[in-house]
């Protein structure tokens, strides 16, 4: 007994809520910061050496060494998480402009 099953193509185009990407970007950028800067307490040495890779090798301990300090905490990640919110929203709604272009 053989059984076909006929199905109709079907295009469906999957739209980002501008929102909710966004926000899953501002989140994702919090925990990392929040990670990095973590890592940075705990293995101080390591962390200069992936900084230092993630700059074309660049010496960066020449660079004056930043005072650890709960106030420049809170403006780095209240900054990168915003940015990071930011550019999800453009990410997103240029995403869905260029599917309305199709």
């Amino acid at each position: 007994m053989e059984i076909i099953v006929k199905r109709k193509a079907v295009n469906i185009t999957m739209k980002h809520d501008v929102n909710a990407t966004a926000n899953a970007a501002a989140v994702v950028t919090g925990i990392i910061y929040l990670v990095c800067r973590v890592a940075v307490w705990l293995v101080p040495d390591i962390s200069m050496t992936i900084a230092q890779s993630w700059f074309h090798n660049i010496d960066i301990t020449t660079l004056p060494t930043p005072t650890s300090n709960s106030g420049a905490f809170i403006l780095g990640l209240v900054t990168a998480t915003v940015g990071a919110w930011l550019a999800g929203y453009a990410f997103a709604w240029t995403y869905n402009w260029f599917l309305k272009k199709k």
